[in-house]
C-alpha cells in the first residue's frame, strides 16, 4: 500500500488488444499486470467497460474483476465504470455481491452514466456537440493543460453505438434512470431496497457485502451532482475528457453533502501515462496512440494497438489529428521524473486525493515497466 504521505496511485485497465495479439492474450496480460501493480504499491485495480471494439478486450468488467481478485491478494479491485442501463440493478448487485462475499473489503463498484440520447438531435451523455466547442483555445491552469473540448461523432451517433445499444437492450433516454438505478443497487447491499409496492427484497449474496461505491463522470452534469448529493467519492475524467475535468470536480464539490461514507469530498482523477527510462524511448513507445484514439473518436472503435514501427505507416490527416489533439496533448509521456512532475501538476490543479493511471503500449512488458518506473519515482 502507498506510504501515508504519498498521494495514492491506482490502475485503470482497458485490457487493450495489441496488433497480432488475441483477446485471450490481452486478458491474461491484465491478470499479470494486476499482480505487478499490487507488488509495486498501487492501491486499486479498476476495469473499464467497452463493447464491440477489436482493440479492447475489457467488455465484461464484473467477470474480469473476479479473475483479477483471484490473481492478487491485497489490492482493491473494481469497475470504472459499470455502465448502468447495460444491466438491471439486481444483476449488478448480485454480481458484485458475489465477488464481495468471496473477497471481503476489497471490492469497488463505480457507476457510469452512458447510453443513447433521447432524440437524434440530443448528444449522448458525455459527448460534446460541435456547437459547444470552445473558441477560446487551450488554457494552462496551475501548470495543467486544459484543452478546448472536441466534437465527438458529429451530429449522428455512429452505427457501432446504435448497434451496441440495440444488442444491450438500451432505449433512448434511459440514462434518466441513472439516479434511481444507483439508489436501488446501493439499497440491495444495505437492505433498504423496496419495490414500488413497499416489499422488502433480499438480494443474496449482496446483502451486507457492500463494496466501496463510486460515481464517475466526464462533465459538470448529472453524475457529478449525484455523487455530491449522495456523499460518494467521485471519479473525474482527465483521461478521456480533459476539457471538462475542473468543471466536473467543481460541480461535485459544490453539491457535496456529508454521508456515512464520506464527511468531505473525495476525488480520484484519471490520466493517460507512458513512462520509459528516458524521454526518447518513451516518445517512441508512444507511437500509435493517436491512431488508436482516432478509432474511438471517429466512432469506428479502438483498433488493435499498433507497434511503434507500424504506426509510422498509419499517418493521420489534418482532420483526424485535430479530433485527437486534446488526448495526445494531455497524455503524460516521458521519463519517470518528467511524468511524475506532470502528475503532481494534475493533482495540484484538481485537488485530487488519488490519481488513476492508464498506460497503453504495444508490448505488455513496456506497460509493466511503465507502471513500475512510475511507482518507484512516485514513492509508492
Amino acid at each position: 500500500m502507498p506510504k501515508p504521505s504519498v498521494t495514492p496511485l491506482s490502475v485503470l485497465d482497458l485490457s487493450p488488444v495489441s496488433a497480432g495479439q488475441t483477446p485471450g492474450e490481452a486478458l491474461r496480460s491484465t491478470l499479470d499486470l494486476a499482480a505487478t501493480a499490487e507488488a509495486s504499491g498501487y492501491s486499486r485495480y479498476w476495469l473499464a467497460e467497452h463493447h464491440l471494439n477489436t482493440g479492447v478486450a475489457g467488455s465484461a468488467p464484473h467477470i474480469l474483476a473476479g479473475l483479477v481478485a483471484s490473481a492478487t491478494k491485497t489490492i482493491r479491485v473494481g469497475t470504472a465504470a459499470t455502465l448502468l442501463g447495460n444491466y438491471k440493478p439486481l444483476q449488478i448487485a448480485e454480481s458484485i455481491g458475489t465477488l464481495a462475499a468471496v473477497f471481503p473489503d476489497r471490492l469497488d463498484l463505480g457507476f457510469g452514466r452512458s447510453g443513447p440520447p433521447k432524440s437524434p438531435s440530443e448528444p449522448a451523455p458525455g459527448v460534446v456537440p460541435a456547437a459547444d466547442v470552445a473558441a477560446a483555445g487551450d488554457r494552462v491552469i496551475d501548470g495543467l493543460l486544459i484543452p478546448s473540448p472536441r466534437p465527438v461523432f458529429g451530429a449522428v451517433l455512429p452505427r457501432k453505438f446504435r448497434l451496441q445499444g440495440e444488442l444491450l437492450g438500451r432505449v433512448p433516454g434511459d440514462t434518466d434512470n441513472f439516479e434511481t438505478d444507483v439508489q436501488d443497487i446501493i439499497g440491495f447491499f444495505t437492505g433498504d431496497y423496496r419495490t414500488k409496492h413497499g416489499e422488502e427484497v433480499t438480494a443474496t449474496p449482496a446483502l451486507g457485502q457492500a463494496p466501496q461505491f463510486w460515481i464517475h463522470g466526464s462533465t459538470a452534469g448529472p453524475s457529478a451532482r449525484l455523487a455530491g448529493k449522495l456523499g460518494l467519492p467521485f471519479g473525474a475524467n482527465y483521461l478521456v475528457a480533459p476539457a471538462g475535468v475542473l468543471d466536473s470536480i467543481a460541480e461535485y464539490r459544490s453539491h457535496f453533502e456529508p454521508s456515512a461514507a464520506l464527511q468531505e469530498p473525495h476525488v480520484i482523477v484519471s490520466a493517460d501515462v507512458l513512462v520509459a527510462p528516458n524521454e526518447h524511448q518513451a516518445q517512441r513507445l508512444a507511437r500509435g496512440y493517436a491512431q488508436w484514439v482516432y478509432g474511438i473518436r471517429s466512432g469506428q472503435g479502438a483498433i488493435p494497438y499498433p507497434s511503434p514501427d507500424d504506426a509510422l505507416d498509419l499517418p493521420l490527416d489534418v482532420e483526424a489529428e485535430e479530433l485527437t489533439k486534446d488526448r495526445v496533448d494531455t497524455r503524460f509521456v516521458g521519463d519517470p521524473h518528467q511524468v511524475s512532475h506532470k502528475l503532481r501538476a494534475l493533482q495540484h490543479a484538481t485537488g485530487a486525493q488519488e490519481l488513476l493511471i492508464t498506460t497503453i503500449a504495444h508490448h505488455h512488458a513496456d506497460r509493466q515497466s511503465s507502471y513500475q518506473l512510475l511507482a518507484e519515482a512516485w514513492g509508492l
